[in-house]
């Protein structure tokens, strides 16, 4: 089988122009050709007017020895890679102890799945509820103001990716094809097929819901064990350091000596009991913000010109970049087209917002996040100093919002030129449990503020009518990765804790739900590995 790579043919081409195309590439006739597929589609829009698909294709032809020889120094035409994943262990039938994995989000549902594919029956411990149950109290804060703690966008089965606009892309390196694992496992969970060909596949929130509730049935047909609203509150570690079993809330005592983190990037209050029991932490970058709605229509246009509205195409997205003279680096964060803006918050007393979209990306606004780098520079005072940090803001938002979980907007042409918001104009906030127009200046740090400011007319330069007057910015965008980084060694274990594997965003290791998914399969492999070790 080879790998054609690069092989871009009109928006508009009839079905039967892929195959011609590949025939063309290599140089053969048709009759050569035995078979031909799609491994990857994606678009190029630089020019409206032709907007391009470029495809990979794994071909199969009757010479492929002749056909390698000639194409020795084209990196356009390999043989295709083996992308089969491989357990690389298999339990003993005399296992002593089990591995417990703490948070159901991605990366814990594929730490647990790959483990428990292996033999090793993993227990999940997840803080929050099962996925639908979840559902309920989080429309019930969208809805009615009403915030469960332990149950809302940032806790529960599935993680904070659930409530998402559920990219399944990512820019890591993947020399072993992990993400193709994750993807396979998605499909067989009844994830969309396409997510395997498309370049930028995503699935949304109400099939991410399906989807994590069959992956759970899948695990514990193997021997998996979940334990739902299961909060870990202390971990036993002994005096070699060696982590030996948690503590939950209940009091319940699980011994283990082999814990994976991947408690996400909102578990403040584990991040604080790590810290006192003198696991390594060091404070990391991140990022606070808007969320910025604009008419999908506007973004479409922009973006695709005489081809919107084409369904191959479907919703236009972006992203964005600007460096601002207070040297601040503004971008665009988890672009939802057809989108909603939503409450994201876990704690009371604080406002936070996050983007989410369905399978159909069919509602009237596009939204993102727009955020500035923040370095530990910014907010000295230790490993953990970044929390105090994102909750400065986010009780000013909340404030802001008139203290009710309604959250400050302000139009951009008012924010542009320094005037509060007192009403809102043709662009309708997505936002529950509402919004209220506001001055959004006290709830960003001032050069925050002011880099923003500088960098939307500049986004502008770059899709016409991105600065427009009635865009609505919505405060505020502060859980984009995690403030802390629980470092590990070679082995992906803590650097002082043996037994203890942080892992996903939480830890710092991962950014959105396909990578937290890779590094959720690596860390279950490095379990595996030290199991057998033992």
């Amino acid at each position: 089988m080879l790998r054609l790579t690069e092989i871009k043919l009109p928006l508009d081409h009839p079905p039967e122009a892929i195959a011609e195309a590949a025939t063309t590439r290599l140089g053969i006739s048709p009759q050569e050709l035995v078979s031909c597929t799609i491994f990857r589609r994606a678009h190029d829009a630089r020019k409206k007017s032709a907007i391009m698909l470029i495809y990979s294709l794994d071909v199969e032809v009757k010479d492929e020895a002749a056909i390698l020889k000639r194409f020795t120094k084209d990196t356009n035409v390999k043989p295709t890679p083996d992308i089969d994943y491989r357990f690389v262990a298999q339990a003993p039938k005399n296992l002593a102890t089990r591995p417990l994995v703490i948070g159901a989000g991605p990366c814990g549902l594929f730490a647990a799945l790959i483990l428990v594919q292996m033999g090793f029956r993993p227990i999940i411990l997840e803080r929050g509820k099962v996925v639908r149950e979840r559902t309920k109290d989080t429309w019930r804060l969208w809805r009615q103001s009403v915030l469960t703690p332990e149950s809302n966008v940032q806790f529960g089965e599935g993680g904070a990716g659930t409530f998402s606009d559920g990219k399944l892309y990512s820019q890591i390196k993947d020399p072993r094809h992990l993400g193709r694992k994750v993807l396979t496992e998605f499909v067989k969970a009844e994830a969309p097929p396409e997510i395997l060909t498309e370049a930028h596949p995503h699935i949304g929130t109400f099939r991410l819901v399906k989807m994590v509730e069959n992956m759970r049935k899948t695990i514990e047909s193997l021997g998996g064990e979940y334990r739902f609203e299961s909060r870990v509150t202390d971990i036993d570690i002994d005096g070699t350091r060696q982590v030996r079993g948690v503590t939950l809330a209940s009091g319940e005592y699980i011994a283990s000596d082999h814990v994976v983190l991947a408690i996400g990037h909102s578990s403040r209050d584990t991040f604080q009991m790590l810290e006192t029991r003198g696991v390594y932490i060091e404070a990391k970058p991140f990022s606070i913000g808007f969320r910025i709605e604009h008419p999908q229509s506007l973004i479409d246009v922009a973006r695709f010109g005489p081809a919107t509205g084409n369904p191959i195409l479907g919703a236009a997205d972006y992203k964005l970049v600007h460096h601002a003279q207070n040297g601040r680096d503004v971008y665009s964060f988890c672009m939802c087209p057809g989108g909603t803006v939503v409450a994201a918050t876990s704690e009371e007393g604080r406002v936070v917002t996050n983007g989410m979209s369905q399978y159909s990306r069919a509602e009237r606004n596009a939204n993102a996040g727009i955020v500035v780098s923040i370095t530990p520079d910014d907010y000295p005072g230790g490993p953990l100093a970044g929390i105090a940090f994102q909750r400065k803001w986010e009780e000013a938002a909340f404030a802001a919002g008139g203290r009710s979980y309604k959250a400050p907007a302000q139009r951009v042409g008012d924010f542009i030129a320094g005037h509060p918001s007192t009403i809102l104009g043709d662009v309708v906030p997505s936002y529950k449990p509402g919004v209220t127009p506001a001055d959004l200046t006290p709830c960003l740090p001032d050069y925050a503020i002011a880099a923003i400011r500088e960098a939307i007319p500049a986004f502008g330069r770059q899709i016409r009518g991105f600065d427009m007057a009635d865009a609505v910015l919505t405060g505020v965008e502060t859980r984009t990765s995690s403030p802390i980084r629980i470092k590990r060694d070679e082995t992906c274990q803590s650097l002082n804790t043996k037994g203890l594997f942080p892992a996903g965003e939480g830890a710092g290791y991962a950014g959105g739900i396909l990578s937290a998914g890779v590094d959720g399969i690596k860390i279950a492999e490095a379990v595996a590995m030290s199991i057998l070790a033992h």
